[in-house]
């Protein structure tokens, strides 16, 4: 049900991701007619929340589990509703728990004019941080790819 990458959430981003060579990852997102903010183009918000989803996949190649400290967005040219946005991210270095990255989206093809960058900084968190932060979640509540995932990492 993450309303950033969620396949089973109604209204959610379904921000697909795949890793890419070293630690840099490609994700792609629909901006659909629930994403919009002015009518017709896409809500900034939106367009963060899915540079959030795709840099912080990164956190899976690095192995560590990490939260956003901070992300900037920078909005180049408005996003049309129907367009498919293609998210380059990447880990740019890491200084102690900070782990510094950036972001180019462009529109509709991986080679399409850039339409929003970002970049971020994630801070390193202890595995216990989601427990002790987060509300507890019956297994019953998560769907089956977060179940499996919760099997492997609790």
């Amino acid at each position: 049900m993450c309303v950033g990458c969620g396949p089973d959430h109604p209204t959610g981003l379904h921000v697909t991701v795949v890793a890419g060579e070293g630690l840099t990852v490609a994700g792609t997102f629909t901006v659909t007619d629930d994403h919009q903010g002015a009518p017709g183009l896409a809500h900034g918000g939106m367009l963060s929340l899915a540079f959030d989803e795709v840099l912080g996949s990164l956190i899976w190649l690095i192995g560590k589990p990490a939260v956003t400290g901070h992300l900037e967005t920078s909005y180049r040219r408005p996003v049309p509703v129907g367009t498919t946005l293609h998210i380059d991210a990447a880990v740019d270095r890491a200084e102690g728990r900070k782990i510094f990255m950036s972001a180019t989206g462009r529109e509709n093809a991986p080679d399409g004019p850039v339409s929003v960058t970002a970049s971020a900084v994630f801070i390193v968190v202890p595995p216990t941080h989601f427990a002790e932060h987060g509300r507890p979640v019956a297994a019953s509540e998560l769907s089956p790819a977060a179940a499996r995932v919760a099997e492997v990492n609790p």
